[in-house]
């Protein structure tokens, strides 16, 4: 990729209008033949900008292995000159505007904002200059950082190992490149769940500290690359609190970051480190240690707060208000049990915060944020006062979906509004500290609500341990800049992008539509959520195993592109792509194989039990050995400890499953457990000429010795895989239908399977309808007892009232979602189907009854509201129904039940009164609804974790749905 490739890839930045005569001037040079350009910095420019000029000389020689000399005065003669300077603080950047030769319109008097200008004879003596000239510090620092970015130079060519294209010429376009101002004013990460980082830390970085000066270097540096410019930093008992080392808060002033503190650290005060100290050093009168509890002792909290505000005064910090328990634990209130009492409590506490920030910092203690977390949560509800000038920081669930957000009078305060967002979470009902999981598109949904609802002065994201998190911190990142850059069907344009920047645009299509299929897949069941028996192995063509077939897939296309990467690429490759992938498909299969284990006991299979046991283990012993090499021989050993599912004091992903094995036994036997039963052949298989599905009947070995078999159909259209052979443990014989061959009507057939003496009859059921019938149905037609369909295949949409249906690329199960918008819209509570924006789809039922419907929806919440939607079938009756809308935080609820699966089914009961065409509607209720999948039961769901493929359709699913599933192992 050319320099000037790079250019258009750059976010946030836009290219400003230039005269004329700008786009017939020759790119600016910064080496040629081992000669670089000299990089100019005032002397008294802030020593954020001057650190940043030494990375752009740093990036320059990792390009064309040539270092620029850094400069603080102007030198007398100069082919060319790199000027790097904030306006007000470099006289030569403020002479060019004052001359109007430096085009600062959008620029001056903005936050963060920037240019980047070529300037012919700036200075005399010097015949041109590449000017980087920015708003304020950071304005500055970033034009400095898109221009490494410009010459090839990822923000991750560190933190994930992206390589530098080396190259003797190095240049940048002439036209003027523009960083207009943010969308959110804070933008930030909490390093969280950082014990792997700590471990990390110690064992390659600082052997002497638990995260310290050194590390924090490599994330200020990593933040700033990433535009971002605040910290809540590392606060769990494994890590040094980030006052320890008074290097900490210095550096990140000397970078530019703004450094907060978490929810539970008010006045950036770690209560897990610092507290007990503290305690000891001002006991009680009875000489006793006093308790974290502001009804018991404020005075000695207040002296406790106050004495971190004295101390970090003089950076540029932002001061958490409120208070919480020691270690992310809920608000201690001896004397304050109910809550209003605890409310009068958490006022005085804030009133108390206020006072010592006016008297230790003065007016620049600012910002000043309250985050009404968990508990909090109900105070602030309840009437806890925020002073105006205080940013509120909303937090979701820990689970991406957020919990409430700013009414209209919030919205209009003074401090203005944020959040805290997690890609990474340690607690109830499941954590996943893992992987990057969250779907992009779910991100892009919520994050896109927030800012409509006027949450724009501060976002937070959660990013545990930093490393494996890079996909979803850059796209939120990139959110946070330029809010409105990425739309509805624009996600996976993002994925392109970005993967372009990492490794070439060549592979960039590829790569993003893996990431975004990976993220499908997480979006079915994080696989840190991965347990026993959650998908079914026995129904929808082994629902289970489809879904491993399609991991399977995924990993041979991530294998074929690393392929055809060089060499330089194969590190950040594996770290970006393929660890994630191959990982996360290895925890699924060692449960697969751990409930097909299960299973073969309940069927009383033989040797086929004992080689799942072997499956089940050898997929974790793989998974074990994918993260070794993460961590011992990927960068040469650089990542050591960083990455592990299964840290010893946080909580862990699911390690090796628990299988039973048999003892040999010299027996043989004949068994059969045909697809819709565990075992037996009670249930038929069903077969549709709409649907023209495939199904299996598993023939297994109830011993250890061989057994002959054979299977046989008493119907000539009657298709089978295989029809004889013998076998230790187990095979998976296929049944399919020769359709060209069967008579039209419903018909039956026998598939017998026999062998050791013992003969099974598995019966099928088939429904042939004919061309005719395929070419009457206008909609989507049941089969198999009930109708599938995905969401965004609507037959018609309609907008009402302002409101309507819009596609979400990306987002769910399948391919896409549907959300009702705007998310500002009014509920629609009264005469729903005359005034709710609907979603209509045709459905052919065969029968007659009254049938439940179940809408899977996308979990969102609205604590102080409702998450509505509704549903009618024709003109019947309206029926409402009402989802989850605040979050528990409890364990084995159904809050707790839709976050792990990520969806919540709505179900409720139409009546279908003659066989035929009708129309199912569906309509908004609240707005910012998100509907995934429909389906209907009429009669013959079975229970099973997805919805079953999706039913005949003939625009939408005029072809068979994707075969079944089970994987390609030998005798499976």
């Amino acid at each position: 990729m050319t320099a000037a490739g790079l250019a258009p890839l750059l976010p946030g930045v836009r290219p400003a209008a230039a005269p004329a005569a700008a786009a017939d001037r020759p790119d600016f040079t910064l080496v040629r033949d081992g000669a670089a350009v000299d990089v100019y910095v005032d002397a008294a420019d802030d020593a954020a900008v001057i650190r940043a000029a030494g990375d752009l000389r740093a990036d320059v020689e990792r390009v064309a292995a040539v270092r620029p000399a850094l400069r603080h005065t102007v030198p007398e003669r100069a082919a060319a000159l790199v000027v790097i300077g904030t306006l007000g603080a470099s006289p030569v950047v403020d002479r060019l505007v004052a001359q109007g030769r430096l085009d600062v319109s959008r620029v001056r008097g903005r936050w963060e904002a920037s240019v980047t200008q070529v300037v012919e004879r700036p200075l005399p003596g010097v015949d041109r200059a590449l000017v980087i000239a920015g708003s304020d510090r950071r304005g500055t620092v970033y034009g400095v950082y898109d221009t490494s970015e410009r010459i090839g130079v990822s923000p991750w060519y560190w933190w994930a190992d992206v390589p530098v294209v080396r190259r003797d010429t190095v240049t940048v376009p002439a036209g003027p490149l523009k960083r207009y101002e943010p969308s959110v004013r804070y933008r930030g990460v909490f390093v969280n769940d950082e014990q792997n980082l700590t471990t990390w830390s110690h064992r390659t970085q600082e052997p002497d500290k638990n995260i310290g000066p050194r590390t924090y270097e490599r994330i200020f540096e990593l933040l700033l690359r990433l535009k971002a410019n605040y910290l809540w930093p590392a606060m769990h008992p494994y890590s040094d609190f980030f006052n320890k080392h008074r290097e900490n808060p210095e550096l990140a002033d000397r970078y530019g970051i703004v450094v907060g503190s978490s929810h539970p650290e008010a006045l950036l005060r770690n209560g897990v480190h610092e507290w007990e100290p503290w305690a000891r050093e001002h006991p009680g009168t009875d000489g006793s240690a006093p308790v974290y509890d502001y009804t018991v002792n404020p005075a000695v909290i207040s002296d406790y707060w106050r004495a971190r505000a004295r101390e970090n005064a003089v950076y540029e910090s932002s001061w958490t208000l409120g208070m919480r328990g020691l270690h992310d634990s809920a608000l201690e209130t001896k004397y304050a049990t109910t809550v209003p009492e605890k409310v009068a409590v958490m006022n005085d506490i804030i009133a108390d915060q206020r006072r010592i920030l006016g008297e230790e910092v003065g007016a620049a203690a600012e910002p000043q944020i309250f985050i009404p977390y968990k508990e909090v949560l109900e105070l602030y509800n309840a009437g806890v006062r925020v002073p105006e000038d205080v940013t509120l920081i909303w937090p979701d669930d820990n689970h991406g979906n957020m919990r409430q957000l700013p009414d209209a009078a919030e919205r209009a305060r003074a401090g203005g509004n944020g959040i805290y967002y997690h890609l990474s979470y340690w607690g109830r009902p499941r954590s996943y500290l893992w992987l990057d999981t969250t779907q992009l598109a779910k991100v892009w949904h919520e994050l896109r609500r927030v800012y409509e609802h006027g949450a724009d002065r501060m976002w937070i994201f959660n990013v545990g341990d930093v490393k494996s998190i890079e996909t979803g911190l850059s796209f939120c990142m990139d959110m946070a800049w330029d809010v409105d850059r990425w739309h509805a069907d624009a996600v996976e344009g993002f994925l392109a992008e970005w993967a372009g920047r990492q490794f070439g645009r060549r592979h960039a299509g590829e790569i993003a539509a893996i990431r975004t299929e990976y993220y499908r897949l997480a979006a079915e069941r994080r696989p840190e959520f991965i347990d026993r028996g959650i998908f079914s192995v026995v129904h929808h063509g082994d629902e289970a195993g489809r879904r491993l077939a399609a991991y399977d897939r995924l990993l041979e296309r991530v294998r074929a592109v690393g392929a055809k990467l060089p060499e330089a690429y194969r590190d950040a490759f594996f770290e970006l792509v393929e660890y994630p992938v191959h990982g996360a498909y290895l925890m699924n299969l060692k449960y697969y194989w751990a409930d097909r284990n299960a299973l073969a006991v309940r069927q009383g299979r033989g040797a086929g039990t004992n080689r799942f046991a072997d499956l089940a283990h050898a997929a974790h012993a793989e998974e074990v050995a994918l993260t070794q090499r993460y961590n011992t021989q990927v960068a040469g050993g650089k990542w050591d400890g960083i990455v592990n599912p299964y840290p010893s004091q946080i909580p862990k992903a699911p390690g090796r499953p628990t299988v039973t094995r048999l003892a040999r036994q010299e027996t043989s036997g004949l068994g059969v457990a045909a697809e819709g039963n565990e075992t037996g052949s009670a249930r038929p298989l069903s077969f549709s000429s709409l649907t023209r599905d495939r199904r299996f009947v598993d023939v297994f070995n109830t011993g250890f010795l061989p057994v002959d078999w054979a299977a046989e159909a008493d119907r000539p259209w009657v298709v089978l895989s295989a029809a004889s052979g013998s076998l230790t443990e187990q095979l998976r014989l296929w049944v399919e239908i020769d359709w060209a061959r069967v008579p039209e009507g419903v018909g039956e057939a026998t598939v017998t399977v026999s062998g050791a003496g013992q003969r099974v009859e598995v019966p099928l059921r088939v429904r042939h309808d004919g061309e005719r019938a395929r070419r009457r149905v206008r909609g989507f037609a049941e089969a198999h007892g009930y109708v599938s369909i995905d969401a965004v295949h609507a037959d018609r949409r309609v907008a009402r009232g302002g409101a309507r249906w819009r596609t979400v690329r990306g987002l769910g199960r399948r391919t896409a979602a549907v959300e009702a918008v705007p998310s500002t819209a009014a509920a629609v509570t009264g005469d729903i189907a005359a005034r709710a924006p609907e979603l209509r789809y045709r459905v052919w039922f065969d029968g007659t009854g009254t049938f439940p419907v179940t809408v899977f929806r996308l979990p969102s919440l609205d604590e102080r509201g409702h998450r509505r939607l509704a549903l009618a079938l024709d003109d019947q009756p309206v029926t409402v129904l009402s989802g989850q809308a605040v979050a528990t935080g409890n364990r084995g609820d159904a809050w707790a039940r839709n976050v792990e699966e990520g969806v919540e089914r709505l179900t409720a009961p139409v009546t279908v009164t003659e066989p035929g065409e009708h129309v199912l509607r569906l309509f908004m209720v609240d707005p910012a609804i998100v509907v995934d999948q429909i389906v209907i039961d009429t009669g013959g769901l079975p229970a099973a974790y997805l919805a079953p493929p999706e039913s005949y359709h003939p625009v939408f699913r005029p072809e068979p749905a994707p075969g079944g599933g089970g994987l390609d192992a030998p005798g499976l």
